[in-house]
């Protein structure tokens, strides 16, 4: 996956490109929608600079072989960013998330 297509995934679910982060919380990790999208005039980063963002983000889930479970969690969930409250997606990446915790 891209971060071409992680942003198409998102739009086509939420009609705007919403920003994205990777979290980690009491030992899980989980990508989230964040409010915040780049169609906004406030948006903090250029055009370049979102899809290099998600291209890095894509490449983790990528690594992770998490790819499905994020195409998956998109297409059922009936959650929404909103303003002050992302849409949360656990991420199952079992023994490589030790890596990842330890690295950061």
């Amino acid at each position: 996956m891209t971060g071409a297509e992680l942003r198409q995934a998102i739009a086509n679910k939420w009609d705007y490109s919403y920003d994205l982060q990777l979290r980690k919380t009491q030992g899980k990790i989980f990508l989230q929608v964040m409010w915040r999208y780049q169609e906004q005039q406030s948006f903090s980063m250029s055009e370049t600079e979102f899809i290099q963002h998600l291209d890095v983000i894509a490449s983790y889930l990528s690594d992770w072989a998490v790819v499905d479970q994020v195409q998956k969690f998109i297409e059922v969930t009936k959650e929404r960013p909103r303003l002050g409250k992302a849409v949360s997606i656990p991420l199952q990446i079992g023994e490589r998330s030790l890596e990842w915790l330890i690295g950061n």
